[in-house]
């Protein structure tokens, strides 16, 4: 749960207003009944949960136009439709849609076992006290009966009085006999009437952005502090069906926000962000009355922790090559002398995501193993033994007569790495981010919470004073992550490493460049032309070694001659003797003499000893079938016919392809880069296994002796290439 949505916890009674561009469809302007079916579905959910759910909602305009028009065309002559055509009333058009609106609710409703009332106002009514208290009783007398009360603004029966609150009044004061002039401010009046305790207003928009939603430099707001947020939103065009808009939403939240109930804005096109919202996930916008005190400090502690971790990482820059040597070798130092400390805390990690029932493979990626603290000791000095990656001259080019250009190694700045279950990495990323010169914010899975902690400061407490140990910062709730990931202008790099789910998220969530991968499907294919004895063994290590890694082996590929030489019999037999569960594809599900089940999808990634099986044609096929269903991630061929192993290396399109060896090899430290952030099957600067070359960018350093451009005139351009001195 966000900790600014906690107070959902508290909730029972919950006004939900839809507009009218939600309830439409955009095309044609009839009524989107996706939609609507999936919000009376989810009205029908909090129901059966206890809630009490009042809905307050628009669109009757709108359908009673799109019926008038109808019947004014079946009505009119040719001659009749040559002439300018009046707009229709907008009163006639409520008194014919709201009919409709009406039969369709209760149509949806009855269809969920539920049973909704209508109830029509308008701005004059609230005026009347005896009408307030009778509103609010036959109210509550619906929502004892488990009915859903449907409220709208009776347009046809009134003249809205478009009084317009003025802007220095302060809303506080405001009771609700005040003049409401849209639905939005009318949902506003009665859930401070009704006395709810959140109003949810949902839009064709995710929420309140800080300008025109289409504008891609707009940022969706996830909480609104009034302070702040009223002088820097730019609106866009009001609602494209309905008289209200963004303009009015934010209005009537305020107004809400500051009476005292919570609103939340998002949108009504996503068919379950009403339960999100309950749920007290960050979904849309929040108005809330202290939100002031509590979002405004969430926000500078992101933000301070990321300038922070630039500043101290200029420190580190500025330091020697020996002196950054030496803290690797203080860490790696440090690191085995809390060894048993960590093991402490790890094994509480462990006990406490068994018992939470967590699955084998995430407890596995999740154990520190005997020897692996000295292991990772053991990289860092790897590491600090590297050449010096910061400020190496990469290419010199004399660009004229004295004047000479560098292209210079340095720094990316502050990376922001989002991992799960692994605390392993959290060591070898911090080492990598010290070696590089970065400042680094790390965000590791909750499962890992004590083991994180403790490296963490085991790390950051050998980091020297003149560079500072915030240098290297640790984000401890998942709430926090937002924040951090607007802000892209403090942090370069965002690297998450873990489920698809998490990687695709964030990629959606943030304007920093992200770098990683989503699914680890290997492959390994094992061609006609192969040893097998170097097969089984590659196999069988490629699965098996680690099945929880993301190099490992999930997707077996086999040539067909295989089959008929016994060589597929064997694989099979090998891999269920060390407890592997196969899954076939169509062709090799369809033998029953091998008894394989049918895998439901080829992009499958077990982290579990499991793995898909099936028969190909050719090397040409296996690279189909990789490229088709893989993840670009690590792919192997076993062969010995050296053409075919030749074009299966040339044409799988992954971050690593291998020939003759487990898929296992793939890995920072095993390529020799001391550690790896992570495996990138991006395809920017950093690709496969990413170590500190990954986390490098380049800068260009012009040297001179007092030349001047002066439109060229004058200068003789030589781009002689140089020799590069160490």
């Amino acid at each position: 749960m966000d900790a600014s949505r906690v107070f959902v916890r508290d909730v029972k009674r919950v006004v939900v207003k839809v507009g009218t561009a939600v309830v439409t469809r955009s095309d044609d302007g009839r009524m989107a009944l996706g939609r609507l079916g999936a919000l009376c579905e989810q009205i029908k959910e909090l129901n059966l949960d206890g809630y009490e759910v009042i809905l307050v909602s628009s669109g009757a305009v709108s359908a009673g136009r799109q019926r008038l028009r109808f019947r004014k065309l079946v009505n009119s002559s040719f001659a009749d439709l040559q002439k300018p055509q009046a707009e229709l009333d907008g009163k006639a058009c409520a008194a014919v849609g709201q009919n409709g609106l009406m039969a369709l609710y209760d149509a949806l409703f009855s269809q969920l076992d539920l049973t909704s009332a209508q109830l029509l106002v308008t701005d004059n009514d609230f005026r009347d006290p005896n009408f307030r208290s009778q509103l609010s009783e036959t109210v509550n007398q619906l929502l004892d009966s488990k009915v859903i009360p449907v409220l709208n603004e009776n347009d046809a029966g009134c003249i809205i009085n478009k009084v317009k609150v003025s802007r220095d009044q302060d809303s506080s004061k405001q009771d609700s006999s005040g003049i409401f002039w849209d639905n939005d401010s009318l949902a506003a009046l009665l859930a401070l009437e009704l006395k709810a305790d959140l109003l949810i207003l949902l839009s064709d928009v995710d929420g309140l952005y800080s300008g025109p939603p289409s504008d891609p430099q707009s940022k969706l707001i996830h909480t609104y502090i009034k302070e702040k947020h009223q002088t820097e939103i730019t609106f866009g065009d009001k609602s494209r069906l309905g008289r209200g808009g963004m303009t009015a939403k934010v209005k009537a939240a305020v107004h809400a926000a500051v009476a005292g109930i919570p609103v939340i804005i998002a949108s009504g096109k996503a068919t379950d962000n009403i339960l999100k919202v309950i749920k007290g996930q960050c979904v849309g916008t929040l108005f809330h009355k202290d939100a002031h005190l509590w979002a405004s400090a969430k926000e500078t502690g992101a933000r301070e922790m990321a300038v922070s971790a630039r500043e101290c990482s200029r420190r580190l820059q500025a330091l020697s090559t020996n002196e950054r040597k030496m803290i690797l070798l203080d860490i790696a130092e440090a690191l085995e002398d809390n060894e048993e400390l960590i093991k402490t805390e790890n094994d509480a990690d462990i006990a406490a995501a068994q018992q939470a029932g967590y699955d084998r493979s995430l407890v596995d990626r999740l154990a520190l193993k005997p020897g692996k603290i000295s292991s990772l000791a053991k990289s860092i000095r790897v590491l600090a033994d590297m050449e010096e990656p910061i400020g190496q001259i990469l290419k010199k080019t004399e660009i004229a007569d004295g004047l000479v250009l560098e292209k210079t190694s340095c720094p990316l700045g502050v990376l922001l790495i989002v991992f799960e279950s692994r605390p392993e990495a959290l060591v070898q990323i911090a080492s990598l981010a010290v070696r590089s010169g970065n400042g680094l914010l790390l965000k590791g899975g909750k499962e890992a919470k004590r083991s994180n902690a403790i490296l963490h400061k085991v790390i950051t407490g050998a980091l020297p004073g003149n560079v500072g140990e915030k240098l290297i910062g640790l984000v401890t709730t998942r709430e926090e992550i937002p924040d951090l990931l607007k802000l892209d202008d403090v942090i370069d790099l965002v690297i998450p490493r873990g489920s698809n789910k998490l990687v695709s998220q964030i990629k959606e969530s943030t304007k920093i460049p992200v770098l990683g991968h989503a699914d680890g499907i290997c492959h390994v294919y094992v061609d006609k032309s192969a040893n097998m004895d170097m097969a089984k063994r590659v196999v069988l290590d490629a699965k098996m070694d680690y099945p929880a890694a993301c190099n490992a082996m999930e997707t077996l590929l086999v040539h067909k001659d295989l089959l008929q030489n016994g060589g597929l019999n064997e694989l099979v037999r090998d891999l269920r003797s060390e407890g592997v569960d196969l899954f076939g594809g169509p062709r090799i599900s369809a033998l029953q003499e091998l008894n394989i089940p049918a895998t439901q999808t080829f992009h499958k990634e077990y982290n579990t000893p499991a793995c898909t099986v099936e028969i190909v044609d050719n090397v040409h096929a296996a690279i189909e079938h990789i490229n088709q269903h893989g993840s670009a991630h690590t792919d192997c061929i076993v062969a010995e016919d050296q053409k075919v192993a030749e074009a299966f290396l040339q044409k799988v399109d992954s971050a690593a392809v291998f020939h003759n060896a487990s898929t296992r090899f793939c890995d920072g430290a095993r390529f020799g880069l001391g550690a790896e952030v992570g495996i990138s099957t991006s395809r920017i600067h950093a690709r496969g296994p990413v170590g500190v070359e990954g986390l490098l960018t380049t800068r260009w350093i012009l040297k001179g002796s007092g030349q001047i451009v002066d439109g060229d005139k004058g200068v003789v351009y030589t781009h002689k290439d140089l020799p590069i001195v160490s």
